[in-house]
């Protein structure tokens, strides 16, 4: 049986300094009117992107012959917060930062190396995640996308589904099958980086219930990749993939998807709370720094050099249970009525537009069956 620890970690003074520089740069973005306080990691702004490589706040951590700027990932994490807090539109960059570039620093080749990392540093390239399958949901194991010997490189049939952003992204790495499964159904998986602009990929769109146009479906009709496109070794997908989910699940993009509709309510609520608006926001600031202390620690654990699999698991479920708990507290204890076009009411807006996503966070980055499935695990419970 497997004992969770969140071993407190103190930011230090170059996380800090980090901090303010971040402020600073925020600011000058808002003066600017760059920034609408909504959306945050799920907006797509390009030339956000560009401005916040330019000011190096993307490959915070990576090497700097590859653009970036060898800081800790606890300064990475204040730069993460920070960017969040303010409702930054960091979608352009966002997975290509936080999973896709660490992925191919640490298993890609030379080439793709020196061709692709510069490019996210200065945020001029993105990727999407390229996991999920029709019909399987969040079991990874269950990919049915092949992968067959060709040569100089493979050919992949198949197709991925709910791939975020896929239509605006340069890149995405697919998990794809090269081989036997095995009893465990984790073996013959590989993992490729599929240029989204070469023949034989065909993206199309599936509307959410916004009105808006960020998941998507992508087909591959015999698309080649080149050897030198292989994430890793063949057949080491399945442990790649799931050292690259705890740097999807565990970071603070986990609970501060909606912290702009939190900083709305308090400030709509004001000094005199009544009681039960008290204990209600009481309640979810001290859960957001339970988790916020949980997520730092898991930090702490990436930069040690260890794979916190089933501590992330357990930070992203309880992380996207509270981001979907808020927008309900908001509406029990004020008033009002949401809505996404009113420029006046700050929180009637913000309030509109987490109700209209929050049923995709509890999804997104594995569901809540296989992320409790893998705590169980954890526990010796299963």
């Amino acid at each position: 049986m497997q004992a969770f620890q969140f071993d407190a970690v103190t930011l230090p003074p170059e996380a800090e300094a980090m901090r303010r520089r971040v402020r600073a740069f925020l600011a000058e973005e808002r003066a600017a009117g760059h920034l609408s306080g909504r959306g945050s990691w799920s907006a797509f702004d390009p030339e956000f992107s560009r401005r916040a490589g330019a000011a190096g706040f993307i490959g915070v951590t990576w090497p700097r012959e590859f653009g970036g700027h060898a800081q800790s990932f606890l300064v990475r994490y204040v730069v993460t917060e920070e960017m969040l807090a303010a409702g930054a539109p960091c979608g352009a960059h966002w997975v290509a930062d936080r999973q896709s570039g660490p992925q191919i620093l640490r298993h890609g080749s030379e080439a793709a190396k020196r061709e692709i990392l510069p490019r996210i540093c200065a945020g001029e390239c993105f990727f999407a995640i390229g996991m999920s399958e029709p019909d399987s949901g969040s079991d990874l194991a269950a990919t049915r996308t092949r992968a067959t010997r060709t040569e100089g490189g493979w050919l992949i049939n198949g197709s991925k589904i709910w791939t975020s952003r896929a239509h605006r992204a340069h890149y995405l790495i697919a998990l794809v099958r090269t081989g036997d499964a095995g009893e465990d159904r984790h073996g013959g998986l590989t993992q490729f980086i599929v240029d989204l602009g070469q023949p034989g990929v065909t993206v199309r769109p599936i509307r959410n219930l916004a009105g808006g146009h960020e998941f998507n479906e992508v087909f591959f009709k015999d698309y080649f990749v080149a050897d030198d496109r292989m994430v890793g070794k063949e057949g080491q997908g399945w442990s790649m993939v799931t050292s690259e989910l705890a740097f999807e699940r565990s970071g603070p993009d986990r609970f501060l998807s909606d912290y702009q509709l939190l900083a709305e309510l308090i400030d709509r609520v004001g000094k005199a709370p009544g009681e039960r608006q008290a204990v209600e926001i009481g309640r979810l600031v001290a859960h957001l720094a339970a988790l916020r202390r949980m997520s730092t620690a898991i930090a702490g654990m990436i930069e040690s050099g260890r794979s916190p699999g089933v501590e992330a698991a357990l930070v992203k479920d309880v992380g996207t249970n509270f981001e979907r708990d808020l927008p309900e507290v908001a509406r029990r204890i004020v008033a009002v009525e949401p809505s996404v076009d009113d420029d006046e009411d700050g929180f009637a807006a913000a309030l509109a537009d987490v109700e209209l996503h929050a049923p995709s966070f509890t999804i997104r980055g594995g569901t809540r069956e296989i992320l409790r499935g893998m705590i169980a695990r954890g526990l010796g419970l299963r």
